[in-house]
């Protein structure tokens, strides 16, 4: 798997906000936030900017779900921020995602909209197993959002925001 080294200096990861289940004959991709998803993701997005943790690029899987939570970080922040949306990051690898916030080499921050297990997996990958399992015991919930430093150490997980 990759490794990141800074810059970025600081992550976000956020997992995509409670979907609805899918209806016959619609694709995983097209599921919607349901309400309870919906409602998640403005309070982390609220929560977020009330703490002031602004990244400078957000990128977020096309995925109908990480779309609309990308939607609420984007009511929370400056129209500045910059958006993008990648298809690479719907069925990635874990590698996948620390290659996307590695190649956002010309910003200080960066945010991830993604999926699990892959947000977990690159969680896991930046802090190591035991400081993961430590603060996340029951895994990575949806609409979480992992705040991650780099220090002389290495990476830290400084918060987890979530509803």
């Amino acid at each position: 798997m990759p490794t990141v080294s800074p810059p970025p200096s600081r992550i976000y990861l956020l997992r995509h906000a409670e979907a609805a289940p899918a209806v016959p004959g619609q694709k995983d991709f097209d599921r919607p936030l349901n309400d309870n998803g919906y409602a998640a993701a403005e309070i982390v997005a609220d929560e977020a900017a009330d703490k002031n943790y602004v990244p400078d690029v957000v990128v977020a899987s096309t995925a109908l779900r990480c779309r609309q939570t990308a939607d609420a970080i984007r009511r929370s922040l400056s129209p500045s921020t910059e958006f993008r949306f990648v298809d690479a990051l719907y069925n990635a690898t874990p590698a996948t995602y620390l290659e996307l916030i590695s190649a956002q080499a010309n910003v200080d921050s960066v945010m991830l909209v993604g999926h699990n297990p892959n947000i977990q997996l690159a969680l896991e990958a930046l802090i190591g197993h035991e400081a993961f399992a430590a603060a996340l015991p029951n895994g990575f919930p949806t609409a979480g959002l992992a705040i991650v430093d780099w220090t002389p150490a290495g990476w830290v997980l400084i918060d987890f925001v979530v509803e």
